[in-house]
Parts: structure tokens; C-alpha cells; sequence
């Protein structure tokens, strides 16, 4: 399972950028997911695309695209964006797209209509992953998730569904069930969020939460138990082939230790 996890880099410029794709080198680390939020969006997002697929082909490579943070003055404008970074991202063979609407869904712009649009459009051949939160319903209150799971996988452009972390794994388990029946058992990779728990990440999560990130009370004032919870998610990946994505910063070979310890026995 080791070598098939996937690392999310954060990074502010294309410096940072160099000396991480660097250190996954160094640690024989393949596979990296680019995310759009925070710095990494309009111009850093576009330039960090270029930078790879000039000086390192060698790495699989997910963008997440955010049709929010990528929205630029009105829709046309915006898809037309987004086919040109389709195209731009071409140049790394390696590669494939994350699509999400973002914090805010744009009115008549977000993954479902995107989705539905790039279905006209000819001579596209990538492949789309799309994000998928397990804890709206039972914990936001939020129901159309189901609903708009249906709208996106019936597309047929759809090759992967990644997982929203949380920490209640029976309610994860009824979603994957989901998922697995309403794509009719076809062939679609999994992905799930990992993060790995420590003193400084329950101190942030609890000053600021995370949107549609449902945590625990009893992991946020118990470290031990969050550690456990982890290993605890790590097998439910491991047992329903989801292959974990890791969102928390791995940057140095003490943190990429600490990761590497919840995957082995």
C-alpha cells in the first residue's frame, strides 16, 4: 500500500515547489496530487503546470482543478480556460484532473455543468476524478450529494471518486456502498483523504474548522484516540482498495517516518 499512496504538495511559489518535487525524488515518491486553494490558483496554478511537465515528466500527477478559484469573468470565459488547461496539461503523459466546484459553487459553473459541456466537446481524451463528501447528509444536513453524484457519474466521463476526510468510518462504509452501487460495480480507482493527527493540527482545527470536514469532539481532545482512529481508517482503505491521499505536510524524513508507520503492521 505504501508505494501506491499519493501525496498532496503545498508550496507558495515555484521555489518551494522545485525543492518538494526534489525531496519526493530523493524518497522515491511517484505519485503527487497539485491542489487549487490558498496560493496555488490563477497564475502559481497555471505556472506550476508548466514547470512540471517541463522538468519532471516522471511524476503521476492529479491537478485538482477549482472551478471556483480558476472562475475568471464569466463562464465562457471560464470553460474556455478550462479546455486550455486540459490541453496544456497534455504535455505531461502522466497526468490526470481532479474536478471540483469549490467552497462557493458559481451559479451554472460548477462540476455538474462543466462535466455536461465537456461532453460535446471532440478530441478530449483525459480522464476526470471528482470529489465526494461521505458526511454532508448525516452531519450538514446537506442532501444533495447523492443526487449530484448520480448527475456527474452519469457523464460517463468519470474515471475516479475521492474521498472527503472525516472521522466516522460506518458512515463512510454506507457511502462507498453507494458509490459502488450507483456506478453499477464498474471499474473507478478510490481515493481517500488521510491526514495524520498531531498536537498543532487539533490546535488549528479546533480555532478555525475546516469546511465539510467532519472531526470527531473525542479526537480533538485525545490525541491517543485520534492515532487510533487513523490506523483504523488506514484499514478501511486498505480492506475496500482506496488508496489513501496524504493532505498533511511530509517534508522531511522525520515526517515522512511518522507517516509511513500507520501502514505498517
Amino acid at each position: 500500500m505504501i508505494n501506491n499512496l499519493r501525496f498532496e504538495l503545498s508550496f507558495k511559489n515555484i521555489s518551494q515547489l522545485e525543492n518538494k518535487l526534489n525531496f519526493c525524488k530523493l524518497h522515491k515518491i511517484k505519485n503527487i496530487n497539485i491542489p487549487c486553494k490558498g496560493d496555488i490558483k490563477k497564475e502559481l496554478f497555471n505556472s506550476t503546470i508548466k514547470y512540471i511537465s517541463k522538468n519532471f515528466q516522471e511524476f503521476n500527477v492529479t491537478y485538482h482543478y477549482s472551478l471556483y478559484h480558476q472562475y475568471s469573468k464569466n463562464k465562457e470565459k471560464s470553460f474556455q480556460d478550462f479546455l486550455d488547461f486540459i490541453k496544456n496539461s497534455y504535455l505531461n503523459s502522466n497526468f490526470e484532473i481532479l474536478l471540483v466546484s469549490g467552497s462557493h459553487k458559481k451559479k451554472n459553473f460548477d462540476t455538474v455543468d462543466v462535466l455536461n459541456n465537456i461532453k460535446k466537446e471532440k478530441n478530449l481524451k483525459v480522464k476526470f476524478g471528482i470529489a465526494y463528501n461521505p458526511y454532508l447528509r448525516q452531519y450538514y444536513n446537506e442532501f444533495s450529494e447523492r443526487e449530484r453524484f448520480d448527475r456527474k457519474i452519469s457523464s460517463g466521463l468519470i474515471n475516479s471518486i475521492w474521498f472527503q476526510y472525516g472521522t466516522d468510518i460506518k458512515e463512510l462504509h454506507n457511502e462507498v456502498n453507494y458509490i459502488k452501487k450507483a456506478a453499477n460495480f464498474k471499474k473507478i480507482n478510490l481515493f481517500g483523504s488521510l491526514l495524520i493527527p498531531s498536537k498543532q493540527f487539533i490546535a488549528r482545527f479546533k480555532f478555525r474548522p475546516w469546511r465539510g470536514v467532519y472531526i470527531s469532539e473525542d479526537y480533538l481532545y485525545s490525541l491517543e484516540d485520534f492515532y487510533e482512529f487513523t490506523r483504523d481508517l488506514v484499514c478501511f482503505y486498505k480492506n475496500n482498495n482506496i488508496i489513501p491521499v496524504i493532505e498533511t505536510d511530509f517534508s522531511s524524513s522525520k515526517k515522512l517516518s511518522s507517516i509511513y508507520s500507520f501502514f505498517r503492521k
